[in-house]
């Protein structure tokens, strides 16, 4: 009987181990099947993402080449982006040389994630405000990032071919609404239209508060307000309250008076403009006075020619007579734009050239951030279709000081070159104005560009500001808004 089971236990055994060579074969090529189809997988796969990646490289590349135009800003480089850039200014101290790197008021921020444009316009300033001036002056003239240099050209060559200013469709030929929001730098809005809906209700207290860039337009716009507004509501002098609030000894100096010293006296005296000529905008608190904003830019070089003759020689308290000598000594005047919308402490002047790229940098940050809220920004130049915006903005009627030449003090000097009245637009404006190119030789004609290199960039942006909300008709282009 153990014999047996002995037997049958051999036999099994014996009839096992014989099966064992061949499942462990089936075994091993089972294995290696699966193993060739998982990797077939991952090949495949991997070579999809491949072909995906490709398709989606080739169509943003050949979507940046059909932006074209407005969208030349692009070319500049993205990695010297990611190294300079400086994001929008948030509320900061006031403290350091650049104290007033910010708005640190309580109206609502620029938002950086909203849809819109002005982030990327804002990042290609911040990067040409890094370089050299020389450099920053050939980028602007070669690659016109903002768009507004070759629309300058075209609408000065169509309006002394037509012999008139051009119509708001003629202008939207040159410069049509961009259709895409991330090529706008007006949008996301940072304007607060509820003041300027109070300014244009004749709401108690309200007022305009124009920030007087000088020879940029100023005399001009006051004069529009003074067409506009009661004999009562205007100051005596030019649109300036504080020289009645001064005892007569200053005017457009609203840096040196606090905002409740403004609010108190704007309201007790009715006035309802007030113009600030000769100190920076503070952007730490001016926008939290009860006003609508505006501002009027011109070519900075223009300016500053300007400037000059006025002053010196038209004789109108300045006795030098050699350009080069004056531009020395005022270096107040150098990038004045951006220094009176970042309103820096006194010193600031160092920064313009050299190893000082974030210095720069941050001026140019809060100059644009500053300017963004500003409700109206014109263009002297283009004055003549600031109609449009006057009228929704404001709420003014009577714009014909627009169109007409008011120079200020012009008994004592007063010229004789046939643009009392603004027929041409810009046009008009140029051939009143001296050419800098042609009254500068070369090499002051290239300093004092330099010296201007930031108001350079900043100019184009407030035009570009312009320019979009003339013909974009929810900005204000001849609509209500």
């Amino acid at each position: 009987m153990q014999t047996a089971r002995r037997r049958r236990t051999r036999i099994k055994q014996s009839n096992s181990s014989s099966r064992r060579p061949a499942l462990s074969a089936a075994f091993r090529d089972s294995t290696v099947i699966e193993t060739a189809f998982l990797v077939g997988i991952v090949v495949i796969v991997a070579v999809i993402l491949w072909i995906y990646q490709s398709f989606i490289s080739s169509f943003d590349s050949s979507s940046d080449q059909r932006r074209g135009g407005i969208g030349a800003g692009d070319r500049l480089s993205e990695k010297s982006l990611d190294q300079v850039i400086v994001e929008p200014p948030q509320p900061a101290q006031k403290t350091g040389l650049l104290r007033n790197l910010a708005n640190n008021n309580n109206l609502p921020q620029t938002s950086t994630t909203a849809a819109g444009g002005y982030k990327r316009f804002f990042n290609i300033a911040q990067e040409l405000a890094a370089l050299e001036p020389t450099d920053t002056l050939d980028r602007l003239e070669r690659e016109d990032p903002f768009g507004t240099r070759q629309f300058d050209q075209q609408l000065l060559q169509q309006e002394t071919e037509l012999g008139r200013v051009l119509t708001i469709q003629e202008i939207q030929q040159l410069f049509p609404c961009p259709i895409k929001n991330e090529e706008r730098i007006t949008l996301p809005d940072a304007r607060v239209e509820q003041k300027a809906r109070d300014f244009r209700d004749g709401k108690k207290g309200t007022f305009l508060f124009f920030q007087h860039l000088r020879k940029a337009g100023g005399t001009d716009f006051c004069s529009l307000a003074e067409e506009n507004l009661p004999k009562s509501a205007q100051p005596r002098y030019y649109c300036m309250p504080d020289m009645g609030w001064s005892g007569n000894k200053n005017a457009g100096y609203l840096h040196s008076w606090s905002n409740q010293e403004i609010i108190t006296r704007m309201e007790a005296s009715g006035y309802r403009i007030a113009g600030n000529e000769w100190e920076n905008f503070d952007v730490s608190r001016h926008f939290d006075l009860p006003a609508v904003f505006a501002t009027s830019f011109r070519k900075p070089l223009d300016r500053a020619l300007s400037q000059f003759r006025f002053e010196c020689i038209e004789d109108r308290g300045c006795h030098q007579k050699d350009v080069h000598k004056w531009w020395d000594k005022r270096k107040d005047l150098w990038n004045i734009y951006t220094t009176t919308f970042a309103d820096p402490q006194d010193g600031v002047g160092q920064y313009f050239k050299g190893d000082h790229s974030k210095e720069r940098q941050k001026l140019m940050a809060t100059a644009i951030d500053t300017l963004s809220k500003f409700n109206i920004v014109l263009a002297m130049e283009w004055l003549a279709y600031g109609a449009p915006q006057v009228r929704s903005i404001l709420g003014f009627a009577k714009v014909t000081s627009l169109t007409t030449r008011v120079r200020p003090h012009i008994s004592q000097a007063k010229r004789d070159d046939g643009q009392e009245k603004n027929n041409l637009g810009s046009a008009s404006i140029a051939k009143a104005s001296w050419t800098p190119k042609e009254y500068l030789d070369a090499e002051q004609f290239k300093k004092m560009s330099e010296d201007l290199a930031l108001d350079e960039i900043l100019t184009d942006v407030a035009r570009r500001m312009f320019l979009e909300r003339l013909v974009c008709e929810d900005l204000g282009g001849g609509v209500a808004i």
